[in-house]
């Protein structure tokens, strides 16, 4: 079959079956499956594809992601931050937006800072940060044994040598952690849509992400509360503190960190222009 052909037979599978960006899955499908770069597509549509090995598999995954099966768990990896990380089911697949919430981290960064990222699932926002600094001490918290491990495979892909500075515990939020450890930097895209909008999420979603990475409670700020309630026990005066947001619940966070006490809070758009990421400096006094 001719590449413009396979192009076009896999596209109008996948929106018939509602895929939203079709085109960018598309290529990518054909990219991995059969070897075709975007390049190839444009430059020589004519080239024949003729292996049945290659024409099953491809079809085969087509079919998987027709079915709603994220392109990623098909792929079982997907780009964040220019790293390739793994993504089988089992763990929140990372996701465009949190890179605002990392790239804000990196604004803040020095040396020595020693960060805590809570909910960790894959471990994307502290593997990236630490692949992306000098020397940063890391510890990923998650209270799932499963997300625990997919970050774990990410840490020995991505991190090299730097992944004995990092430490991945398991429990609840800042139940994993030793007594009297403090952290420069809380970082945290935790659970936050509210229990009754997730039958209401797309298929990959509702269906293929954990419950327990999207379930924010009655009104999507349990977590929230938690974190922020619990932050300044664990973090040195003059703390910063980064939570990835849903689009409408800036004006409900920052209230809780005031409540707290926490002061030069700042909310960061996407870049969609949808409120993505708050931050706030611990008090020093």
């Amino acid at each position: 079959m001719k590449v413009k052909d396979l192009k076009k037979d896999i596209k109008k599978k996948l929106e018939e079956a509602k895929v939203q960006d079709a085109e960018t899955e598309v290529r990518l499908l054909l990219k991995t499956y059969a070897n075709i770069s975007e390049a190839d597509l444009y430059a020589d549509p004519e080239l024949e594809v003729t292996s049945e090995t290659v024409l099953k598999t491809l079809d085969d995954a087509v079919g998987k992601r027709c079915s709603r099966i994220p392109l990623q768990h098909i792929l079982g990896k997907t780009c964040f931050m220019g790293f390739d990380f793994n993504t089988p089911p089992g763990a929140l697949i990372p996701r465009p937006d949190t890179e605002i919430l990392v790239e804000e981290v990196l604004r803040d960064y020095h040396d020595g800072t020693k960060i805590l990222d809570l909910c960790t699932g894959t471990g994307c926002i502290i593997i990236s940060l630490m692949a992306l600094t000098g020397d940063c001490r890391g510890t990923g918290t998650d209270i799932s044994d499963d997300a625990l491990s997919v970050a774990e495979e990410n840490a020995d892909l991505i991190l090299g040598d730097k992944k004995q500075f990092l430490e991945l515990k398991k429990g609840d939020l800042y139940e994993a952690l030793d007594e009297g450890v403090l952290y420069d930097i809380i970082v945290s895209n935790p659970p936050y849509i509210k229990s009754s909008d997730i039958d209401s999420l797309m298929p990959e979603v509702k269906d293929h992400d954990p419950v327990i990475a999207l379930d924010g409670g009655l009104d999507g700020l349990d977590f929230y509360r938690r974190i922020i309630n619990g932050a300044r026990s664990h973090m040195i005066k003059g703390g910063e503190i980064f939570l990835e947001i849903g689009y409408d619940q800036a004006s409900d966070v920052t209230g809780l960190l005031e409540e707290n006490g926490f002061k030069y809070i700042e909310v960061i758009k996407d870049y969609s222009g949808n409120d993505r990421v708050v931050r706030a400096v611990s008090p020093v006094l």
